[in-house]
């Protein structure tokens, strides 16, 4: 009740301040109809001077005068020299109707009308003016319902002399038709200059307080305190023991009891609430064996989501939608979709429908057979120039393809490429700019895949509608192929360095412990081997980084070389890489480690600096640590760790060597395993940094 009490004091005041602004707003209006009224007025009477008065007569302007359509008028020769002048002419500067500037204080104000004679001379200017003074300004404020004050022009005012200098002060600080408040409480509009408006006026309107609605206000309140103690202390005796039954009910409920009910013993307010409640109650415990019962189709509709989603990066499930949506839209018979194979650039199937019986006499139609050169047949044809074609192959040609599906009736359209990475392999995605349009498929050029639809039920031809709603399908499968292959390209490039072209650090972990697993299920060893370039900081200060990527770009070149299929190499960051080795014992990875090294070693790397016209041949070796799993460690990381050890090692004894790890327990590596190809016997000190 308070709150609605203070709520209804605020709109109250604020609906005093809205009428004020709007009382303010329809003073402003009152004014320039007034003012332009007035102009209209000095207006017609310069008009009428200088039609009477065009001969120097001042009896015309006297006449206007009389009549009281201007306080005065005059005649100006093109020279500036009075000719003639009647009534009452204040002392100049004059406030002119027409224009929306003029002095800061004015005495009158006039409208100016040029004269002419009937031969086209200009004879001068007359003048009708009216005096600024008390009387035009208590009739503007009778006009507009509210305070007027000249700014200049005397300083006239319908404000009493206190109020009038507040309210000039406030105007004279206000942008143009804006609003503020003087001390007094009274709020304040400025109105400038303007075409019918000559004069700065100031209107001004007093805030009136609902003083009276305040007094009712505080009266409701203490009679709603009055009221609301009564009816506590009777809601107090009939509503608490229901409401407390109601509340226990409800952390029941809250609990997951959905079989709890209260007791209804009245129809006031509290039995419905309880009425409502078991309702409520009754209502869940439907709703929940609702839920339990449709609980296994939930979990059939996830699933089915999931493949789905899943299913969006499958090329093939991508290819047979949009081939069966073609078919379905058109109503087709068959359809074949192909594209180009990027290495050999012959167009390859990919999949089709409804290919029984259209071979050559009759025979079914292999689909992963179906392979045509550019400008074979029907397909190889549209494929070669890049435009869509429709209509019958015994009136339109062309000769079909041996191999190519027999029809009557056909439809065409290419998949348009759009540079050398708009298809990655048969079953690579084309360019998303391949979707911006459908009509992109009518540049020609070679395509990188058509697809094409055969015999219409009803025997009816295909017709230009079907070709746009083929491009449309082939815009469609263009942007899936695309994002299919930005998606596998995304994979590869997150799981690859893109300097050495070698895996990263992050597929090694990921490689490490699925090759340990694999070991430790089949019982077999699995080697590490922790490379890392000697003193390749002096290569990157000698000759500059730029050389120092080329060392090892080329590094990685020569670890791919000597290394077999199924191993597995890494960078694993700066200069440091790792090398997995399978079913591999520490033997063999001394082998690969000494044929390495002297891969590194023989033949030294070509750089070609950015301002030398030979290359530099830049000498380059390496440490490399061996450890083998489950020798050196129970985990990946342990047996990555005892290889980096090793590393160590290498560098301490001399660097452009190998060593094999410590075995665990601290026993010396196996002199048998690798001593045969000059890793040392005697144990190592502790390890520290290999930097360099």
């Amino acid at each position: 009740m308070l709150l609605g009490v203070g709520f209804v004091a605020m709109t109250v005041s604020a609906v005093n301040d809205s009428r004020a602004t709007e009382r303010l707003d329809l003073a402003a209006a009152g004014v320039r109809t007034g003012m332009n009224a007035l102009c209209q007025r000095l207006r017609a009477a310069a008009e009428t001077a200088a039609v009477l008065g065009g001969n120097r007569d001042a009896a015309a302007a006297q006449q206007v005068v009389d009549r009281k359509l201007a306080a005065g008028v005059q005649l100006v020769d093109p020279a500036g020299t009075v000719q003639y002048g009647a009534g009452a002419l204040p002392q100049k500067p004059w406030a002119d109707c027409s224009e929306a500037r003029g002095a800061a204080t004015v005495t009158a104000v006039a409208a100016r009308v040029e004269v002419i004679d009937a031969d086209g001379r200009r004879l001068g200017y007359t003048y009708a003016v009216e005096p600024v003074d008390p009387t035009l300004v208590r009739g503007l404020a009778a006009a507009a319902g509210a305070a007027v004050t000249v700014l200049g022009g005397g300083g006239w005012s319908t404000e009493r002399d206190a109020d009038k200098r507040q309210v000039t002060r406030v105007a004279e600080g206000l942008r143009p038709g804006t609003a503020g408040e003087t001390d007094g409480g009274k709020l304040v509009r400025r109105l400038d200059r303007g075409p019918g408006q000559p004069l700065p006026l100031a209107l001004s309107v007093s805030r009136e307080e609902p003083r009276a609605l305040y007094a009712v206000l505080v009266a409701v309140v203490v009679l709603a305190g009055l009221l609301s103690v009564a009816a506590a202390w009777w809601l107090a005796r009939s509503t608490v023991r229901p409401l407390t039954e109601l509340s226990r009910a409800v952390d029941r409920l809250a609990s997951g009891d959905l079989g709890i009910r209260v007791p209804v013993r009245t129809g006031d307010e509290v039995g419905r609430l309880g009425t409502t409640f078991n309702r409520m109650a009754r209502e869940m415990q439907d709703y929940l064996q609702a839920l339990t019962v449709s609980r296994d189709q939930l979990r059939r509709h996830l699933g089915l989501v999931g493949d789905t989603l899943s299913s969006t990066h499958d090329v093939n499930r991508i290819l047979e939608v949009i081939l069966e949506s073609a078919l379905s839209a058109t109503g087709a018979k068959a359809g074949v979709l192909l594209l180009t194979d990027q290495a050999s650039g012959v167009l390859v199937g990919q999949c089709g429908e409804g290919l029984d019986g259209r071979g050559p006499g009759g025979e079914p139609i292999v689909v992963g057979d179906l392979r045509l050169r550019m400008g074979e047949g029907l397909l190889g044809a549209v494929a070669a120039s890049g435009e869509a074609r429709r209509g019958r192959t015994d009136r339109d040609g062309p000769q079909l393809a041996a191999n190519e599906p027999r029809c009557r009736a056909y439809v065409v359209v290419p998949f348009t490429a759009y540079g050398p990475d708009a298809i990655a392999g048969p079953t690579g995605g084309l360019s998303t700019a391949a979707a911006e349009s459908a009509q992109n498929f009518e540049s020609p050029g070679p395509a990188r895949g058509v697809l094409a639809l055969y015999d219409r039920h009803g025997f009816d031809e295909f017709d230009d509608a079907d070709v746009v709603t083929l491009r449309t399908f082939a815009g469609q499968a263009a942007v899936a192929l695309d994002n299919v292959r930005v998606h596998r390209e995304a994979q590869r490039l997150s799981l690859t360095d893109p300097l050495t072209g070698l895996s990263n650090y992050r597929y090694l972990k990921d490689s490490l412990r699925r090759e340990v697993e694999r070991a430790s299920r089949f019982g077999h060893q699995l080697t590490v081997l922790a490379l890392d370039l000697d003193h390749f900081k002096d290569v990157n200060d000698t000759y500059g980084h730029a050389a120092g990527d080329a060392v090892l770009a080329e590094f990685a070149r020569r670890i791919r070389v000597e290394i077999r299929e199924v191993d597995l190499a890494f960078r694993q960051g700066g200069e440091e890489f790792v090398i997995l080795l399978p079913e591999t014992d520490a033997a063999g990875g001394a082998v690969v480690a000494e044929r390495l090294g002297a891969a590194i070693r023989r033949t030294p790397m070509l750089v070609r600096l950015e301002r030398s016209v030979q290359p530099v041949r830049i000498p380059i070796t390496a440490s490399i640590g061996i450890a083998v799993y489950p020798d050196h460690g129970a985990s990946g990381a342990a047996v990555l760790e005892a290889a980096d050890d090793a590393l160590y090692q290498a560098k301490s004894g001399g660097r452009d060597t190998f060593r094999g790890a410590w075995a665990r327990g601290g026993s010396a590596p196996d002199a048998a395993a690798v001593s045969a190809v000059g890793a040392p016997e005697v144990p190592e000190p502790p390890r520290r940094s290999h930097d360099g």
